[in-house]
């Protein structure tokens, strides 16, 4: 199995070396961080430019950067917040701007690993402090989805293919397509588009309409599978 790279953009040197203690730890070694930095500058230069996941704190040099990750996101790349600014409105304003996930700095290195294969497999995983803000978010404009359309999205957030879901739910895939697609036109005449699936689940989550262990249990599993 090829190695995930990672780029690291964070103003303290010492986070640096945490991070990179952290993910030597990790026994299949997994995981390799290959750049790191203190401005947006590291995930488009050198090593950065071509890591498969950016890990990005928000505040760089005591200025908050959340508009940075919409830059990010545009340009394709898997952003993972790496923050200790874990308050509720932080969160859901760089899930917004399409970040994969938000990972608080107080939380547990199998978070960080999980968070970093989850993200560079496009496989959806959300730790602990982010699903219990997506949980809490009673923000109006959630749409009703059918039973169907639910668990056509849970399904395919749980990692498996269009086809999959479509042979565990015993329809066709374009059916299994057309319930994704209710689901992202619902969302964007809530004013709340939703244009990838990391955004669809996050969505999800803080609607209520699918729980975070849900998928994140099925993740987990996943990461640990050889």
């Amino acid at each position: 199995m090829a190695r995930v790279t990672v780029a690291l953009v964070d103003d303290h040197p010492v986070v640096h070396e945490g991070m990179r203690a952290w993910l030597d730890q990790d026994p299949e070694h997994r995981i390799e961080l290959v750049a790191a930095g203190d401005s947006l500058d590291v995930a488009f230069t050198g090593s950065g430019r071509d890591a498969d996941v950016l890990l990005l704190d928000l505040n760089l040099h005591g200025q908050m950067v959340i508009d940075g990750v919409t830059r990010l996101a545009d340009a394709g790349r898997r952003v993972v917040v790496y923050s200790e600014h874990a308050d509720d409105d932080t969160v859901l304003a760089v899930m917004e701007r399409g970040a994969f996930a938000f990972l608080a700095k107080r939380e547990a290195r199998e978070h960080c690993v999980a968070t970093i294969l989850a993200a560079a497999a496009d496989r959806p995983y959300v730790p602990p402090q982010a699903a219990g803000t997506m949980a809490a978010d009673e923000r109006p404009g959630r749409p009703a989805l059918s039973e169907q359309e639910r668990t056509a999205l849970l399904l395919w957030f749980q990692s498996m293919s269009k086809s999959a879901v479509a042979a565990r739910m015993s329809i066709a895939e374009t059916t299994v397509r057309q319930y994704i697609q209710r689901a992202r036109i619902k969302y964007a005449n809530a004013g709340r588009p939703a244009a990838t699936r990391t955004q669809l689940l996050a969505r999800a989550i803080q609607d209520g309409l699918i729980r975070a262990d849900e998928v994140t249990e099925y993740s987990s599993r996943a990461t640990r599978s050889p």
